[in-house]
């Protein structure tokens, strides 16, 4: 990236360029005083006013993750800025909303050949031909399909080595990625979608030398999970590799201070970028339900709390006979069980035909979920270092009950669109639940505040303005 690129920040104005092109500044973004920044026009653009950026995004080949629509949605919106962006699906194909930002591209370090070679050591030295067919989309679906690739206790040892970079058994499959992307031409900078590749920094700044940016989007839940000795190695090793890292970006306020005590990193190294969406597509219902409807958005597992607004709801029932619940979300095998779990405690209540469920959204299906609600919950039992189903629902007019905990807590007082109660207590979930439903007033007021809000402080262009101005800071030293 050429330093001609940018403009010195003198005061707190700016004039034109020598092109003639209007200038920006990201003053939200906190760029110091005589700090270059970037300059961009949002109609005319010069190619030399931007950065080339290669952003890295493992996929789960069958069920729409947060992490996904986040990054589909940053690079999208980074286009538009003007930035060449190229969006690469590592493990498994790319499940979004709508068309990937990565287009046909490619599955690069296919989720079964790594796996295949972290279990059978000798397959390593093989023909790298013999490994092509496995990675096809159709075959890397299939196979995410019919086993929990994504499993935190299965992948404990393969978590490891993929995080140890080149000292791990996966070192020859990142050097071999690495130097693909050398081959497409070396961009200005590499962006990691969340930390569990940060495995790949070393390489990267060995072979290419560019800037790394790393996501921070809920790791520790994921890591926390392992077994031992793989939870206490792999953070270790995640450890290891931070000073390659040019920046950590976390997605929340609350997620930046866990993870710079986690990773022990100095104040500066880790900055809080928030997600955005584009939210083409959102929005209220033409008429409200009929009845009061209590929805649920997000993978339907343990994890997200389902369990506590199932038994929420069983004790609400009574107290409110014409309220529904819609559970809608993504499902993989592994989550089967649980699912039959709660389906047989609600039939035990006698709710079973006041209980819908829905699997596997497309993009409309999901709009038209959120549509059909009163109010949306998804009492996640763990940290959550965002929420995204938090700012979809209010998108569509749809207010919030969240436990007072983790980022929720943050997304739910900045956006001003929800009630938040004691954390894992279905108890406490009813009674903001019931008092939500039956104070119509006050539901509307949080719908409308909470959408505006949204649709001004949550967007992808403004999360990749806020990318941009980190990027454009390190780039220029």
């Amino acid at each position: 990236m050429k330093r001609g690129a940018y403009r010195r920040r003198e005061t707190g104005a700016f004039s034109q360029n020598a092109g003639g092109l209007e200038t920006y500044f990201w003053a939200q973004a906190g760029v110091r005083q005589g700090a270059w920044v970037p300059c961009f026009n949002p109609v005319r653009l010069s190619a030399s006013l931007f950065m080339k950026i290669v952003h890295l995004t493992p996929g789960t080949g069958n069920f729409h993750c947060g992490s996904c629509l986040r990054d589909n949605h940053l690079v999208k919106a980074l286009s538009r800025m003007g930035h060449e962006v190229t969006m690469v699906p590592l493990y498994l194909p790319l499940v979004t909303d709508d068309e990937p930002a990565s287009g046909e591209a490619p599955v690069q370090v296919g989720g079964i050949n790594l796996y295949l070679r972290q279990k059978l050591s000798l397959l390593r030295f093989l023909p790298r031909g013999l490994f092509r067919v496995l990675d096809r989309p159709g075959v890397l679906r299939a196979a995410a399909d019919r086993a929990s690739m994504t499993s935190a206790k299965e992948l404990g040892a393969m978590t490891l080595e993929t995080l140890r970079g080149p000292k791990g058994k996966q070192a020859e499959d990142w050097q071999r990625l690495v130097e693909w992307i050398g081959t497409e031409g070396k961009p200005d900078l590499i962006s990691l979608s969340n930390g569990l590749l940060n495995g790949l920094a070393p390489a990267i700044k060995a072979t290419l030398g560019v800037p790394v940016l790393c996501s921070l989007q809920g790791e520790d839940s994921f890591l926390d999970t392992l077994p031992e000795p793989f939870k206490t190695q792999a953070w270790e090793a995640f450890r290891a590799n931070n000073a390659p890292v040019e920046r950590y970006l976390a997605t929340s306020d609350y997620y930046r201070g866990v993870m710079k005590e986690r990773l022990r990193l100095e104040d500066a190294r880790i900055v809080t970028v928030r997600n955005g969406m584009d939210f083409s597509g959102y929005a209220p219902a033409a008429i409200p339900p009929a009845v009061p409807v209590i929805g649920y958005l997000a993978r339907l597992c343990y994890g997200k709390g389902l369990q506590t607004l199932v038994e929420a709801f069983v004790r609400l029932a009574p107290r409110l006979p014409e309220a529904r619940l819609a559970l809608a979300g993504t499902t993989t095998v592994a989550d089967a069980p649980f699912i039959a779990a709660q389906k047989e405690t609600l039939a035990r209540a006698g709710l079973t035909e006041r209980v819908t469920w829905q699997e596997n959204l497309s993009f409309g299906e999901k709009v038209q979920h959120l549509q059909r609600l009163s109010v949306l919950s998804v009492p996640a039992t763990y940290g959550e270092a965002f929420g995204l189903y938090v700012i979809e629902a209010l998108a569509c007019g749809v207010p919030v009950v969240e436990p007072d905990h983790a980022g929720l807590t943050e997304v739910v007082n900045a956006t001003g669109g929800g009630v938040l109660c004691a954390p894992d207590d279905a108890a406490a979930l009813a009674d903001a639940l019931e008092a939500l439903l039956r104070d119509e007033p006050r539901r509307l007021a949080l719908a409308e505040h909470g959408r505006a809000k949204v649709l001004e402080d949550f967007t992808a262009d403004r999360m990749a303005r806020d990318f941009a101005a980190v990027a454009a800071q390190v780039l220029n030293g």
